[in-house]
């Protein structure tokens, strides 16, 4: 699985989502008829480490991290409470290789808010994460109809 057919994924499965390319990495953003200016976040792909964020190790070759926002229960179920959140360029303070691959994980970074992660997925892994990804659209619908009110 790479990261452009998890796009695709997304694109051709989430009705008013858009593709967004910023800070160096591309994400999925539930907002219907362009309203906002990017929309509400769904889901990162992520090439690149970024200056505070370098646990992922995506230097590697091929390697890129597929991150998505959870309620924070299913995140509490998943991998118990969420931590606190980390001091800028640091990670969260759980157990967990943020570096291996095929594995879902907290994000290294932004599990504080309930956000996982997945290092280069497997279609099998794929198949895991479809349902969280769902959760993640509806939660951006619900946290987009709040915004419009």
């Amino acid at each position: 699985m790479n990261s452009e057919e998890i796009l695709n994924y997304c694109l051709e499965n989430l009705s008013d989502t858009v593709l967004v390319e910023s800070y160096g990495e591309k994400g999925i953003y539930y907002n219907p008829n362009n309203v906002l200016k990017r929309g509400i976040y769904i889901l990162t792909i992520k090439e690149n480490d970024g200056k505070n964020d370098k646990s992922s190790k995506l230097y590697r070759p091929n390697t890129f991290r597929v991150s998505l926002g959870l309620q924070k229960n299913t995140f509490s179920k998943l991998f118990g409470i969420p931590p606190k959140r980390p001091k800028a360029g640091m990670t969260i303070d759980m157990d967990f290789d943020f570096s291996s691959i095929d594995q879902l994980l907290p994000h290294p970074v932004y599990a504080w808010m309930s956000w996982i992660c997945v290092i280069n997925p497997t279609n099998e892994t794929f198949e895991i994460l479809k349902p969280l990804i769902n959760e993640s659209y509806e939660f951006a619908k619900e946290k987009f109809h709040k915004r419009m009110v």
